[in-house]
């Protein structure tokens, strides 16, 4: 009897494991593994998709990841272990312990005028906020198996989730550009008289980040271990050189009405910048046992999200009160955001090591470049099945390429781009969460799972099997109304140089942005 074919060779394989039907669906479309019949993206019938499927399986075959937006089954997934749970605090505690943290921080006493406890308390409760949304998405990983855009299409439907797909590649592109002018900026800071310019650093980062997300999830899991240990580091001794230097008591600037809109609008941009990650929640636990704990795993990120953002922000809230009474401080600070973290090193410490210490600080931006380029590649499989067909490794080229030539032409301008683009991309999420909760509360079982029973889609929950057959998910105009009216009040209550809705100008001088809250309630 001949062998048989690889595609029934995985459905086989997958009646041997009760498989639900989906993967039988799937099947015919997989490129499989002729040693571990693992299922691979889908490849051009041609020279260059031949060579890319080679490359894929060399991936498989050295344990690094080719899956695309396939839901992983439970058979897939990973033994839980007490290691499990704190995965997700070393991975967000990782991430989010960058220098583009600091420089968000320093907006809040610079551009806002806020003083020190205002702009810390500010910071602290909206990293708080938009944490506890990233917690309640990452919670559906382990439970479908799929991605948090796939999972949106539970609520949103086949079509109209395809939006929430483009608004969260402009977040994700949008911060890797972020990312990348900072790191320029710090290396040039460090590099001796400067010699180093900012285009040379955005480049740098730019291929070590391609790289490491190219080559998949378990080794940026392997790396987010230990990548914390040598930021902290640094970032304590900027502390450590800083402290005695930080303005603890001049008050916020303006009248009693003008500073509650300040102190608004910077809470809204810190909460913006935590919940952002809520569209790719889910993206870092597909691989978690079903038998995963939500309320354990949500705490775990909740804490490394919370910990990480709060840590810096206040470091860069400290650096920015110094500037008015520092000289050197504000003299950094007018080359760039950047050169006003490394400068009181470069002044305080022996040069050689203050330079190292920059380095440190900039390798610390890879874990926080990787996460989206990473999620970019897997939401852009999801806007069409053509799509889908193209390698993540062919999507991450294009997003990293997409960022680094944006951050080229936006290096002068960091302050705008983040009190422009920050806030602006927070008002979509914080729409997204209210809706997907609804659903879930009001419209599905909201805390039935037990144990392996969501797979069977009993009652009203959900059936993780369908992720991929548009004709059985919803078709999602109500939650395409809900999310329009939020976007209405979104605009109506946002205060940003080029727009001040009504409501957001009648607090002080400057309006209040408060879109995140019309973004979350009016939804329901």
């Amino acid at each position: 009897m001949s062998a048989p074919s690889a595609p029934s060779k995985i459905v086989e394989n997958a009646s041997e494991k009760s498989v639900p039907p989906d993967q039988e669906v799937y099947a015919s479309t997989l490129c499989i593994d002729p040693e571990t019949g693992t299922g691979l993206t889908p490849t051009f019938d041609n020279r260059a998709g031949a060579l890319i499927k080679r490359i894929e399986r060399s991936l498989v075959r050295y344990n690094l990841e080719a899956r695309g937006i396939q839901r992983v089954l439970p058979h897939e997934s990973q033994p839980l272990t007490w290691r499990s749970y704190l995965q997700p605090f070393l991975l967000y505690f990782s991430i989010n312990l960058a220098a583009q943290n600091v420089t968000l921080g320093m907006l809040g006493p610079v551009i806002f005028t806020l003083s020190f406890r205002d702009a810390s308390l500010c910071s602290f409760f909206g990293a708080l906020i938009g944490s506890a949304a990233v917690a309640y998405t990452a919670t559906f990983g382990p439970k479908s198996g799929n991605r948090t855009l796939i999972f949106a299409r539970y609520t949103f439907g086949w079509y109209p989730s395809k939006l929430l797909v483009i608004l969260e590649l402009i977040i994700l592109i949008g911060y890797s550009m972020i990312d990348l002018v900072v790191a320029g900026q710090v290396l040039s800071a460090t590099s001796v008289n400067g010699n180093l310019s900012i285009v040379v650093g955005i480049i740098i980062l730019a291929i070590i980040t391609w790289f490491i997300s190219t080559f998949g999830i378990a080794i940026f899991n392997l790396y987010s271990r230990y990548a914390f240990i040598p930021a902290i580091i640094a970032f304590s001794i900027v502390y450590g050189v800083t402290a005695d230097k930080y303005d603890l008591s001049t008050p916020s600037q303006g009248d009693r009405r003008t500073v509650i809109g300040n102190r608004i609008s910077f809470l809204s941009i810190c909460l913006s910048a935590a919940i952002t990650y809520a569209g790719a929640g889910a993206d870092f636990f597909v691989y978690y046992n079903t038998s995963t704990s939500p309320l354990h795993l949500s705490i775990s990120l909740l804490l490394g999200v919370l910990a990480s953002f709060t840590f810096t922000f206040i470091l860069g809230i400290g650096l920015a009160s110094a500037i008015a009474s520092v000289p050197s401080y504000s003299e950094a600070y007018e080359t760039s955001q950047g050169a006003l973290i490394v400068a009181p090193l470069l002044e305080q410490l022996n040069d050689g090591f203050a330079r190292f210490l920059g380095v440190i600080i900039v390798l610390g931006l890879i874990a926080n470049t990787v996460a989206p380029t990473y999620s970019s590649g897997i939401d852009f499989q999801i806007l069409s099945n053509s799509f889908e067909r193209v390698p993540r490794i062919f999507w991450n080229t294009v997003c990293v390429i997409t960022y680094t030539v944006c951050a080229l032409v936006g290096r002068d301008h960091l302050a705008e781009i983040f009190t422009n683009f920050l806030s602006l991309m927070g008002y979509w999420c914080a729409i997204f969460i209210a809706i997907t909760i609804e659903e879930q509360m009001l419209f599905r079982t909201a805390f039935g799972f037990r144990g392996r029973q969501e797979w069977k889609g009993w009652g009203k929950g959900y059936d993780w099997t369908v992720w991929n057959q548009k004709e059985r998910l919803p078709r999602g105009l109500a939650a395409m109304a809900a999310f329009l009216v939020g976007w209405a009040g979104a605009i109506l209550c946002m205060a940003q140089v080029w727009y001040r809705g009504p409501i957001a100008e009648r607090v002080g001088e400057f309006g209040a942005d408060v879109s995140c809250i019309p973004s979350h309630e009016l939804p329901g």
